[in-house]
């Protein structure tokens, strides 16, 4: 897989395997959360890189995988660094992969934060916590790569 090759070449630190079972949740944000703490990431980045992922998961979940309780994730977290950066300007990439339908780009843009009900929100939720969120399909998969860095500079996303 391409994204493994990927992974591979930034320095990969941690790879998860999991079926899209909302019970597997709970393990993920845990290693995630320690992963974070590891890397030097202040407490509150944390928890925010974290829940980013979590809710990027149940996006798969519930979304892609209609609920399916046995289907395929991989989580593939590697270190990156900025490109054109000077000095030690590295961060956490966090690369999400799934084989369910393509994903419709249009769909990646959240509702307006005007609209008053429940749902929808997770999109607005990772973009304000992540430097980079970008999405693409490759080979039958779907990519969702998500960036933090250590000192971020304006956040940018391409979805």
């Amino acid at each position: 897989m391409e994204a493994r090759a990927a992974a591979s070449n930034n320095g990969l630190l941690l790879k998860l395997e999991l079926h899209s079972d909302p019970k597997l949740l709970s393990p993920v944000r845990g290693a995630l959360e320690r992963l974070t703490e590891v890397l030097g990431f202040p407490a509150p980045e944390c928890r925010s890189v974290t829940r980013a992922v979590d809710e990027a998961l149940t996006n798969i979940m519930r979304h892609c995988y209609c609920g399916q309780l046995d289907q395929p994730i991989e989580v593939f977290c590697s270190r990156v660094r900025r490109h054109g950066a000077v000095g030690p300007d590295e961060g956490l990439e966090i690369l999400l992969c799934d084989r369910g339908p393509p994903v419709d780009p249009a769909k990646l843009r959240g509702r307006r934060l005007d609209e008053i009900r429940p749902g929808g929100l997770g999109l607005h939720f990772i973009r304000q916590s992540m430097d980079i969120v970008q999405y693409r399909r490759a080979r039958g998969t779907n990519q969702f790569r998500l960036v933090k860095y250590f000192n971020p500079l304006k956040s940018h996303s391409n979805c």
